[in-house]
């Protein structure tokens, strides 16, 4: 890195900046002209069970951005030796789904209900009949929807409802939109005009006709926008909110904001048909471009868009990484009582190496990592569970090995559906997300689950949050004419098609066994559901 050109383009404004708000960390980076991250800056934060709702508070959303970009206004200091007070353009995504409702004053009727909650069961039955069309439970629609099956108050003031990105994005600019992909995990889209669905809109507002409310759905829905266009700019208020400090200057353009789905498939060159990424952190997913419909409607399946609008194939399992953050962290605490000290870092890079020696099936092991329900294996709540046979070979690298086996497990099972029953091709996946820093372990692991080649990008461990930086930079390529698809391939990743890890055969085997012990032993998980409280 060349630190007086970078510095003369963070001065010129010539930068761009992407802010993600995942579910463990909000994470902010800047990229140079090259599309390279040259700072970046985080915060870490946590959803509350409050009142059996996962939420996250307004206060923690603002003070948690606030600090993000705090820390990397320092970063540039630091390195650079001046202040960031121009960007050329600012994108912001966050988790996809959820419910924010707010009246006509702006005020949010009810707790933001995030994707992880599993409390809309009836609505999704619902819907996904109305519509013939997979509605799952996290989708914004359906939190409206079951809001109106228990007769909330609170429904027939909402005056606008959006995602934790189209929150973000409307404070700091006043626009209520939303980037399509984001957009897509709220209601469903037609890719033929690359907006809602007319004819679900429309049978929604039918179906809910006689509650009388004031407002048609379209009415309180945001508007929806691709990739490339224009958003809206930083006002002053929006400025001072980000940066407190009054340095950072209005008028900034701003890209659609998008969910994390959109910023993944940007973030790893995964937009084109054919092509697919693997997004693994908290929950995982995977999303696949498709040439073609699906020949009917799976539950198991959402059906989102990139970020221009293509049809994507998504298989999403609320957990993944959870469980094993907790293990990591009682090997932590070991660590720390005994008078050791280790580096986060090193100590995940002992633990999931070790996982690489343990027996191809776990040696008879099996978890759940279930923090909360799943809805590819049917479980309306979470109880992260560890279960052994007296004879299972008890060891660490079959322990470490079963639980990342288990994180992609749910996985396993939606795109068994996608490849098996619908016959959808998929020439290249690529995985990005916190569970990859490890080099080769999650990813080697991975391949097996998916049977297929793997490939991981040098930026994967930036993850959305340089998808959203390079969705705001594509701002002013798109004006040039090209699409993302090209400015991707050409202006980003060039001949880097990343570090592939070709599925081992003995791994798939053991890898078939443990999955059918998974699958034979749901009813263990069902039963802590049940009874333990």
């Amino acid at each position: 890195m060349d630190t007086k050109t970078v510095r003369k383009s963070i001065v010129q404004g010539k930068t761009s900046l992407g802010i993600e708000l995942g579910s463990t960390r909000i994470k902010a980076v800047l990229i140079d002209e090259k599309q390279q991250p040259i700072a970046s800056g985080s915060h870490e934060w946590e959803n509350q069970l409050i009142d059996g709702i996962w939420t996250y508070s307004l206060e923690e959303i603002w003070s948690g951005l606030q600090d993000s970009y705090l820390n990397l206004k320092k970063e540039v200091r630091k390195n650079f030796d001046t202040e960031l007070t121009k960007i050329g353009a600012i994108g912001f995504s966050a988790m996809m789904h959820g419910y924010m409702a707010f009246d006509k004053s702006g005020e949010l009727l009810v707790p933001f209900r995030t994707w992880r909650n599993s409390i809309t069961a009836d609505a999704e039955r619902e819907l996904t009949e109305l519509f013939n069309y997979n509605i799952p439970q996290r989708w914004s629609i359906a939190h409206l929807y079951q809001a109106i099956l228990n007769q909330e108050a609170h429904v027939k003031d909402v005056d606008f409802f959006t995602t934790l990105a189209g929150y973000v994005h409307w404070q700091l600019t006043g626009k209520k939109v939303l980037g399509i992909g984001d957009a897509s995990g709220m209601f469903p889209i037609d890719p033929k005009i690359k907006n809602y669905d007319e004819r679900m809109i429309s049978a929604f507002d039918q179906k809910t006709a006689d509650n009388h409310y004031p407002w048609k759905l379209k009415e309180i829905l945001p508007q929806v926008l691709v990739a490339g266009e224009s958003a809206g700019i930083l006002t002053e208020e929006g400025a001072k909110l980000l940066d407190p400090s009054g340095s950072l200057s209005a008028g900034i353009p701003l890209c659609p904001p998008e969910g994390d789905a959109g910023t993944g498939m940007a973030a790893t060159n995964s937009v084109a048909v054919r092509t697919g990424n693997v997004s693994a952190g908290t929950s995982v997913f995977a999303m696949i471009v498709l040439e073609k419909e699906l020949q009917k409607v799976h539950p198991e399946l959402d059906m989102v868009t990139t970020p221009s609008g293509d049809l994507v194939a998504m298989v999403h399992a609320n957990n993944c990484s959870s469980d094993i953050n907790a293990w990591v962290n009682i090997f932590r605490e070991f660590a720390e009582v005994s008078g050791f000290e280790i580096s986060t870092e090193k100590l995940y890079e002992v633990l999931f190496h070790q996982a690489l020696t343990g027996d191809k099936d776990c040696g008879g092991l099996l978890s759940y990592g279930y923090f909360s329900g799943e809805n590819i294996t049917h479980m309306p709540e979470g109880r992260p569970l560890f279960v052994r046979t007296p004879d299972s070979k008890f060891d660490l690298a079959n322990f470490m090995r079963v639980h990342l086996f288990s994180a992609f497990g749910a996985l396993h099972m939606g795109m068994k559906i996608l490849v098996e029953e619908e016959r959808v091709g998929i020439d290249k996946v690529l995985g990005h997300g916190g569970i990859f820093k490890t080099e080769g372990v999650a990813q080697k692991i991975l391949a097996a689950a998916m049977n297929t080649p793997v490939a991981l990008m040098e930026t994967a461990g930036e993850g959305g949050a340089w998808g959203i930086a390079l969705l705001a930079d594509y701002l002013q390529h798109a004006e040039e004419g090209l699409t993302l698809a090209d400015y991707l391939n050409h202006q980003v990743f060039g001949e880097n098609e990343g570090i592939e890890a070709v599925p081992d055969p003995l791994d798939v085997e053991g890898f078939n066994l443990f999955i059918k012990r998974y699958e034979d032993g749901l009813p263990i998980e069902k039963a802590a559901v049940e009874f333990l409280k």
